[in-house]
């Protein structure tokens, strides 16, 4: 072998992260994003359940439940700016700091959300500082995910990115258990007590879950890639415009692959529940119980997923897990149509533990290997949080399409399926990333 060769290697050696901070960023990153969606999905559980009634009572119980959806999107429209922003700050000054701001931001408006008085309180103001908060929520998250997986996967061993990647993709079932549970809870309180207190308590109680995450993230460490972009004076003035000029591709392709995870799991984890109740005569019970069930499972074949694709790759994981998603999309509906609840949980585990887990677990490597390091926390950011905002217009969208059906589901289920076709298409488009150099300039959507 080549002197080069013996060169790169004892410098990949001398740069590997020791195992235990390996373990710290992973954590770090799995129980800061399980503490954020926490947060945002109790806020989808309350559209669904509470919200129409208690923010906008001058409407009609459809019109309100769909304006309550509304400001569940408005979470996503600002999701790409919180990307931006972000990132800007974490390619150019830390990881770190960053994602302590996020977390900080992301909790405090959860919390005033819970304290917020109701339109028989306060009027017309109640649904405005609703969308306020909701838009904060949204910004705080835009920045997330993409800090949280760039801090893991570049403090991570070359052959253990998908793993280590991948638990910060917990989050999202895990979050989900959370809320999920909470709100199962408070579904066995009389309506009256629902609607008026119940359902405050969760948005509340996330004062305890920031406290516990930002001492957690304020233990980390900044990652080797960083630090080799700051030390080689390589950091970009404006991360964002750098990652639009010259990583379009790949930012797009990336939008592509959100888009055909996002949308079915919105359609499963948000609509579903008034849907389900609305149209389908399933008890809130059965469908928020089939939703944790899932929801526990899928925490452990995210990792199982993440961790095949360092074995098979990262393109053939996640078209496998898009073309059985795409093939799920009617008989998902077909399965809840029957009003059986062993029927109905099936539908759920198969929508959330096997098609949403297979695309998500790779996800995180993924987008971090597409982006050199001084814009993958924005080019990641970018990409996934326009991709999320697509998927969040879904429990809108949808609501409206079966309502306008007559309650028929083809036209979710359509639109399921072409979104999970939009993720297979993408996916056959993007280079193997697997193994790739995390401190080199590159662009695999090339």
């Amino acid at each position: 072998m080549s002197n080069t060769h013996f060169a790169a290697e004892a410098d990949e050696r001398r740069n590997e992260v020791p195992p235990a901070v390996t373990r710290r960023a992973g954590l770090a990153g799995m129980i800061g994003t399980t503490i954020e969606w926490y947060d945002f999905y109790i806020y989808g559980l309350a559209a669904a359940l509470v919200f129409g009634t208690e923010f906008f009572p001058e409407f009609s119980p459809a019109a309100g439940t769909l304006a309550a959806f509304a400001t569940f999107a408005v979470g996503f429209i600002v999701r790409p700016l919180g990307g931006v922003i972000f990132g800007h700050f974490g390619d150019r000054v830390g990881r770190k700091n960053a994602l302590m701001l996020t977390l900080f931001l992301m909790g405090a408006a959860t919390v005033l959300v819970g304290l917020l008085p109701g339109y028989q309180t306060i009027g017309i103001w109640a649904p405005i500082l609703l969308v306020t908060l909701r838009f904060l929520q949204g910004f705080a998250v835009g920045g997330e995910w993409g800090g949280a997986v760039t801090m893991v996967v570049e403090s991570s061993p070359r052959h253990r990115r998908g793993f280590y990647g991948s638990l910060p993709q917990m989050g999202v079932p895990l979050g989900l258990v959370l809320s999920s549970s909470v709100f199962a809870a408070l579904s066995l309180l009389p309506d009256d007590d629902l609607l008026t207190w119940g359902w405050r308590i969760p948005f509340l109680l996330s004062i305890v879950l920031i406290v516990v995450g930002l001492f957690i993230r304020s233990h980390m460490t900044e990652t080797p890639a960083f630090v080799h972009v700051k030390e080689s004076g390589r950091v970009r003035k404006l991360p964002a415009v750098e990652a639009l000029r010259h990583h379009w591709k790949a930012i797009a392709l990336t939008v592509g692959m959100y888009v055909s995870a996002g949308v079915p799991f919105y359609i499963v984890s948000v609509f579903v529940l008034s849907y389900g109740s609305a149209h389908l005569g399933l008890s809130r019970s059965v469908l928020l119980t089939g939703m944790l069930i899932a929801a526990v499972v899928e925490g452990l074949t995210v990792p199982y997923f993440g961790a095949l694709s360092d074995k098979l790759g990262r393109r053939p994981v996640f078209l496998t897990a898009a073309a059985f998603t795409a093939l799920l999309a009617f008989p998902f509906f077909w399965l809840l149509a029957t009003g059986q609840v062993g029927l109905t949980w099936l539908a759920m585990l198969l929508a959330l533990a096997v098609a949403h887990a297979g695309m998500y677990g790779p996800t995180a490597a993924l987008y971090a290997e597409l982006f050199g390091p001084n814009v993958r926390y924005t080019g990641t950011s970018i990409g996934y949080q326009l991709g999320g905002v697509v998927a969040g217009f879904v429990p809108l969208v949808t609501g409206a399409l079966v309502n306008a059906a007559g309650g028929a589901s083809w036209p979710i289920a359509s639109l399921w399926a072409v979104a999970a076709l939009t993720g297979l298409v993408c996916a056959l488009i993007v280079r193997e990333t697997r193994g790739r150099d995390l401190r080199s300039d590159h662009d695999a959507g090339r």
